[in-house]
C-alpha cells in the first residue's frame, strides 16, 4: 500500500506540473510543434536519467524514492498520448514536415536527455 500511495503522490505532483508546463503552448511556438509536451518529455527524460544515474553509482536515491519520482512524478509529468493526438491534429492539418520535426525532435532530445541525465547522475 506504501508503494501505491508513493507513486499516486508523485504522479498527482507529476501532473499539476505538467499542467503548468503544458501552457507553453499556448504562448510558445516553433513551426507549430507544440512545445509544452515537447518540454515536459524531454525534461522528464533528463530526470529519468539522473535518478537511474544515481541509483547505479550510490544508495543515495532509495526504492521507495525511485517510485516516487520515476514511476509517480515522471510518470504524471510526461506525456506520451498528447504527444501522439498532437502528431494526430498535426496531420489531420495537412502539417506533415512539423510531424516529423515533432517526432524526431522528441525521440532524439528525449534520449540525449535520458542520456545526460544518467552521466550527470553517475
Amino acid at each position: 500500500m506504501k508503494e501505491i500511495l508513493l507513486v499516486g503522490f508523485g504522479g498527482f505532483i507529476g501532473s499539476i506540473a505538467r499542467y503548468l508546463v503544458s501552457k507553453l503552448n499556448v504562448s510558445w511556438q516553433v513551426l507549430a510543434i507544440p512545445m509544452g509536451t515537447l518540454t515536459v518529455n524531454i525534461l522528464g527524460s533528463l530526470l529519468i536519467g539522473i535518478i537511474v544515474g544515481l541509483s547505479a553509482k550510490s544508495n543515495l536515491i532509495s526504492n521507495e524514492l525511485r517510485l516516487l519520482l520515476m514511476v509517480g512524478f515522471c510518470g504524471g509529468f510526461t506525456t506520451f498520448s498528447s504527444f501522439t493526438n498532437e502528431n494526430l491534429l498535426l496531420m489531420q492539418n495537412g502539417q506533415f514536415l512539423t510531424v516529423f520535426l515533432y517526432t524526431t525532435l522528441s525521440i532524439t532530445l528525449g534520449f540525449l536527455a535520458v542520456y545526460i541525465g544518467y552521466i550527470l547522475g553517475s
